[in-house]
């Protein structure tokens, strides 16, 4: 009895060093994940690095080459609520995810959709935003196509910007049509307007904007958007205390109605045109 009494104690002992040896480890693991997040190194550092690529309105430059746009807003507030300095780094998007995994900014903020093929190379915010596919089309080489039917013919060609969701939207939508991608979203559009193709695929309100600016060879053949998707911020995996940090800033700053008004200036006012003209 005396035996067992005394193997028992040693068994507990022994429990005991181990459970308490696995709680310094894991508190000293999660010291290390807290120190090595994204949020802590940019409090250190005092700026907060933003992967972003330029498209109206989101994010473009004003007449002095200043960023200005939606996204600029949103990602300043952002840094200026962490008492930081946002620093800005345009990336193509094709290659945007890829330099965020290797360090080259903290956060993507950039009207990135949120899909699932994305999310398994990087985690999302809860969404800030919503968007969706729209269309704009040449007056003369789409004339009277009003579905996006009328585009689904192999004598079409169809311009989008390279590895965003408008590949994707113009794919599933319009896949007997040519598909013509480009590195800037700008590009695309240049290349609708010299009539080198027969529509653009791009998020809204930008086709409804060129479809203004250039009345005489543009015009949008669907009125309301096709798709529609999740906007998040999108940061790299395994980092909780950045996302969590992000996702309860997005809820106050919704909660303040602070993104709907900024939502309301860059996509439903021009009151921001003559800065870029």
């Amino acid at each position: 009895m005396k035996r067992t009494s005394s193997g028992l104690y040693v068994a507990v002992i022994f429990a005991l060093i181990v459970s308490l040896t696995g709680t310094a480890f894991a508190g000293k693991l999660q010291q290390q994940l807290s120190a090595e997040s994204a949020i802590e190194q940019s409090l250190r550092r005092g700026v907060l690095k933003i992967g972003m690529s330029t498209f109206v309105p989101w994010a473009m430059k004003d007449k002095t080459g200043k960023l200005i746009g939606f996204e600029i807003d949103v990602a300043t507030r952002l840094a200026r609520d962490m008492g930081v300095r946002a620093e800005f780094i345009p990336t193509k998007w094709a290659g945007i995810i890829p330099a965020l995994l290797t360090g080259k900014f903290d956060v993507i903020i950039g009207g990135m959709g949120i899909r699932p093929n994305r999310n398994l190379k990087v985690n999302f915010t809860i969404p800030y935003d919503y968007t969706g596919m729209s269309i704009v089309a040449h007056k003369q080489l789409a004339a009277n196509f009003s579905t996006l039917e009328d585009f689904n013919r192999p004598d079409v060609t169809v311009a989008a910007r390279l590895g965003s969701t408008a590949v994707t939207a113009a794919k599933q939508f319009m896949p007997k049509a040519k598909l013509r991608m480009f590195d800037d979203e700008s590009q695309a559009y240049q290349e609708l307007i010299n009539g080198k193709a027969h529509a653009a695929v791009g998020s809204a309100p930008t086709p409804a904007f060129y479809a203004i600016k250039y009345p005489e060879q543009l015009f949008l053949p669907l009125k309301e958007i096709f798709t529609k998707e999740p906007i998040g911020f999108a940061v790299r995996k395994g980092d909780a205390d950045t996302l969590n940090f992000f996702n309860n800033w997005i809820r106050v700053v919704e909660a303040e109605g602070w993104l709907k008004e900024r939502k309301h200036y860059w996509f439903e006012t021009k009151d921001w045109e003559n800065m870029i003209k």
